[in-house]
């Protein structure tokens, strides 16, 4: 696997109106979707930087993994992601590398990407997403 690029970085956030007013007043950036993924209880807002997109996520119930991290850790990066091709054999190989998988198959996330996870406890902290265009 080698990705192709960082598809984009994940923030959870609190209030969204709150982050995306920050983001187009102190960097100039216009979010250019607002989007509500309900099987993943989550609330997000795009904004395009080079190649590589922020992610705002806000959760949409206190049940919600983003109200989770947010309670443990507080606002912040969330997750990294990484545009990939062959997502479904990707997985596999990944996992045969010893690192736990999130997702053992490709899901539909925002912006009708297929998405998996893969395990923090296996990537040195940092909880990474793999994404492909369908």
């Amino acid at each position: 696997m080698i990705p192709t690029h960082i598809e984009h970085i994940g923030i959870a956030v609190n209030n969204l109106d709150e982050s995306i007013n920050y983001y187009e007043t102190v960097f100039g950036m216009k979010c250019y979707k607002i989007e509500e993924v309900a099987d993943q209880k989550v609330k997000t807002a795009f904004f395009q930087v080079g190649q590589t997109k922020i992610e705002l996520l806000e959760s949409t119930s206190p049940e919600g993994p983003i109200a989770k991290f947010i309670e443990k850790k507080g606002e912040g990066i969330h997750h990294l992601a990484f545009a990939v091709n062959g997502l479904e054999n990707i997985l596999p190989e990944v996992e045969s590398k010893g690192v736990q998988l999130i997702d053992k198959q490709p899901r539909k996330g925002a912006e009708g990407l297929n998405i998996a996870f893969l395990h923090p406890k296996f990537t040195h902290g940092v909880l990474t997403e793999l994404c492909e265009k369908p």
